[in-house]
């Protein structure tokens, strides 16, 4: 199964050395699940020749915001839409979950609450799961078809599910605690101290990335069955 990688955003350059860019991230989550993927910098205006090329698509997180005035974004949020009339699996985390939330008629908007930084739990179907964040933006009014699979007291939209077309994700599994790590020593300039603070206590408090990867796969796989 191909899996197109929707790139909205790059890796710090201090640590692509080490790691790679972000749809790596992605490659190395979702490794070993019989998967290929291709990558198009959409941030960088590299764009698919249309929805039905990969079997699935996946968007990533980025620095910019959904409402941004961009020159990607109006083609991304068509692309989106695309895609989601094909029927072929759509996943999206942190700026992906919120674009695809824009594209199919939500709002999002820097949440007046302020930010998300480093590991977070939330409430997911009754269940108790914790993932690395690092976000402002939110999801603050959803899309006719989404109904909520995860949320907190700061995020009530943290997982949307769309049917059998779409699951999307505030939070990054993808997020490793060396990566939360280089966030905080790249871009944690405009966090409050103290939320970059509980995130340094955090780092090597466990996450479930595993279960999210296997959350991801089985949704690319049973919607493509």
């Amino acid at each position: 199964m191909k899996i197109g990688i929707l790139q909205t955003g790059h890796a710090p350059d201090e640590l692509r050395p080490a790691i790679g860019d972000v749809n790596n991230l992605f490659e190395r989550l979702l490794d070993g699940q019989g998967f290929t993927f291709e990558t198009y910098p959409v941030v960088d205006g590299d764009f698919p020749d249309g929805p039905d090329v990969c079997d699935g698509w996946l968007i990533t997180g980025s620095k910019h915001g959904a409402y941004d005035d961009l020159p990607w974004i109006p083609p991304l949020e068509t692309l989106i839409r695309d895609v989601y009339a094909l029927g072929r699996p759509l996943v999206g985390v942190c700026f992906g979950h919120q674009i695809i939330a824009q594209a199919l008629g939500g709002k999002v908007e820097k949440y007046k609450d302020g930010w998300a930084v480093g590991r977070q739990t939330y409430d997911w179907d009754g269940e108790t799961v914790s993932l690395n964040a690092w976000h402002q933006d939110q999801v603050v009014e959803r899309p006719a078809d989404a109904t909520v699979a995860a949320c907190n007291e700061f995020c009530e939209n943290a997982a949307l599910v769309y049917g059998n077309r779409a699951f999307t994700l505030q939070a990054h599994p993808e997020f490793e605690s060396f990566f939360i790590q280089g966030l905080i020593d790249a871009r944690a300039g405009t966090v409050p101290p103290e939320l970059i603070e509980t995130a340094k206590a955090n780092l090597n408090t466990g996450v479930d990335n595993a279960r999210l990867a296997a959350q991801i796969t089985a949704f690319f796989k049973e919607v493509a069955a």
